[in-house]
């Protein structure tokens, strides 16, 4: 359109609250709101932004809906924009990040480093660095002995386990600690997080000159590097937003732009303490053929404005995601939105929006502007998965692979990486049906998880993303495993021979040093590796007819199990190749070609 086209539109439209769009057939270039439809639309016939001229010289008409109030439209605008995914406007997407403390809402609480706290946990956090906050987790459990295993096990529990064998668990489960002096523990424990370092840097310390004294270097060393994580702790992000009685609700946020993307950090704080923290990316605005902006930044007028600010990224951030959640009572902000509607709408609302200048709102709101500069891609290859594949951050993958030999001793691994590390606790494996149908064996292998989940009776998280081991077909099986039992999570398949990545919405070759690439390949390949050790242990625990065969014991039957991989490949070996096998002579070789 030119700017003759755009007035003549212009001119037709009304003068009141509304919504506006910016078409090119069948898509949306750009959506804003105005109180003054006409007067706003008409401000685009001569755009000093470089930015908003390309996109309305795209457009071949502008389209609108009228409202009954500027808040209606700060709404409407908000919502078209997370359905349409304008390629001129900024839009939000969610990317979670970085581990909290949590102690569970239980009789018995148990203490664990999550990005995903329990319903009723109180949750300590966020934090930046996640090798300190394990240190201190291990300092907690080394001092008050808290129990860290799930509640399913817990539950079973019939005897004390290796944790209290070690010394990092006072055996609650069992009754060897009575429930008010665990209690006292676990107030020791929270009274470190909500402030008082000296509750474990004390005896901690004491310990370290303890073990100095009696020339146990090496132990007072190990305590020393620990006292060192526990002193810095406090200095990380969990401190409170304000005194412990008060009854507020406070968001934290602060934005960064780095290209065509933005990051919007948030720190949630409920009574004082902080309890939550997300980090959400963006996609900031396209920019022109001529990028620069010429007008000037922050101007409320969008015909004019620069939509790649940390102001401007903060003013979209706000309406598109409170428009569907509740208000908090009170947003601090790094810097104050672009846009003055978006204050007016959450002041309407009863929030107190302020940008803090000093003090300890301050210390939050930096923080917060340093987790929004922490960077994606090689630095951050899980982000960089998520952003890829268009969901959330995923922290939790699960990696699936079937292992036979020839439809016999069919099993199946389930592998698990936390934050691209593998978590071998979380590993599971399981026997299924002898046949030779690698669909049919990774469909039965899904749904045997997926069942479990959806009934809660496995004890471990639901994963962000669920990564198979093959191609179309494999990951067909998998989609058709979760749709039967209802199991929502995302799932794609990573085909060997040429390493593409299969999703539901087609096939894709990432450039090889991509790094979302390198996690997808380390989770495929321990799926490999513990599908396959399973199968051999599996395979060689089976009774075959060779356990009828004179001269072979169970050592002899593995080696030739292990060697040829199945009873019918025995069968058909030379007496050179029966030889070659360790334990394996010419009259044995003999006798296994006239038994079999």
């Amino acid at each position: 359109m030119d700017a003759d086209a755009v007035r003549e539109r212009a001119a037709d439209l009304p003068t009141e609250p509304g919504v506006y769009q910016f078409r090119a057939g069948e898509t949306t270039l750009y959506v804003g709101k105005g109180v003054d439809l006409r007067a706003r639309v008409r401000s685009y016939a001569d755009p000093r932004s470089g930015r908003i001229r390309g996109m309305v010289g795209r457009a071949d008409r502008i389209e609108f809906a009228v409202t009954d109030t500027e808040t209606q439209a700060l709404l409407l605008e908000a919502n078209l924009i997370k359905r349409l995914r304008p390629r001129y406007n900024v839009r939000l997407k969610d990317d979670k990040s970085y581990p909290l403390v949590a102690i569970t809402d239980h009789q018995i609480p148990r203490i664990e480093v999550t990005r995903d706290p329990e319903e009723g946990a109180v949750a300590y956090g966020p934090f930046t660095n996640k090798r300190r906050v394990d240190a201190v987790v291990k300092a907690i459990r080394d001092e008050y002995r808290l129990r860290g295993c799930s509640d399913h096990k817990y539950a079973t529990r019939d005897r004390p386990c290796l944790d209290y064998e070690m010394g990092i668990c006072s055996a609650p489960c069992t009754g060897e600690i009575d429930p008010e002096s665990y209690a006292e523990d676990v107030a020791a424990a929270r009274r470190f997080f909500e402030g008082e370092t000296g509750v474990l840097a004390d005896p901690l310390r004491r310990r370290m000159e303890a073990a100095a004294e009696n020339a146990e270097f090496e132990r007072a060393a190990n305590l020393r590097d620990r006292l060192e994580a526990v002193e810095a702790f406090h200095g990380e992000g969990g401190e409170a937003v304000s005194d412990h009685t008060d009854d507020r609700t406070v968001d934290v946020l602060a934005a960064a732009v780095e290209g065509d993307t933005a990051r919007v950090a948030r720190l949630h704080s409920e009574r004082g303490q902080l309890v939550d923290r997300s980090r959400h990316q963006l996609d900031a605005a396209a920019m022109g053929d001529d990028a620069a902006s010429d007008g000037e930044p922050g101007e409320s007028d969008p015909a004019d404005s620069d939509a790649n600010t940390p102001a401007a990224v903060l003013s979209a951030f706000l309406a598109q995601y409170y428009a569907e959640r509740e208000f908090p009572d009170a947003v601090l902000l790094a810097e104050r939105p672009a846009d003055p509607d978006v204050i007016d709408w959450l002041a309407a609302e009863g929030v107190s929006v302020r940008v803090p200048g000093a003090g300890r709102e301050a210390k939050l709101v930096e923080l917060a502007l340093k987790n929004a500069r922490k960077r994606g891609g090689r630095e951050d290859p899980v982000g960089a998965l998520g952003e890829r594949l268009g969901i959330d951050r995923p922290a939790r993958i699960e990696g699936f692979d079937v292992s036979h030999a020839q439809g016999t001793a069919v099993v199946g691994s389930d592998v698990c990486f936390v934050e691209g590390s593998a978590e071998t606790s979380d590993y599971r494996r399981k026997k299924l049906t002898d046949r030779n149908d690698d669909y049919a064996n990774m469909r039965e292998l899904v749904r045997w998880r997926a069942e479990r989940a959806v009934a809660g009776d496995d004890d471990r998280p639901d994963p962000d993303l669920l990564l198979i081991d093959g191609g179309e077909g494999q990951l067909g099986a998998a989609r058709d495993a979760l749709a039967e039992t209802g199991w929502e999570v995302p799932v794609v398949a990573l085909a060997k021979a040429e390493e593409l990545v299969v999703t539901p919405t087609g096939t894709r070759r990432w450039p090889d040093d991509a790094p979302e690439l390198h996690l997808l390949q380390r989770v495929r390949d321990e799926a490999h590796r513990f599908a396959v050790s399973y199968h051999q242990t599996v395979r060689d625990e089976v009774k075959t007819v060779l356990d009828d065969v004179p001269g072979v014991g169970p050592q002899t039957r593995r080696r030739l199990l292990r060697r040829f991989g199945s009873v019918e490949s025995v069968r058909e070996a030379s007496l050179d190749d029966l030889v070659d096998v360790d334990g394996v002579g010419d009259a044995t070789a003999e006798t296994l070609r006239e038994r079999l």
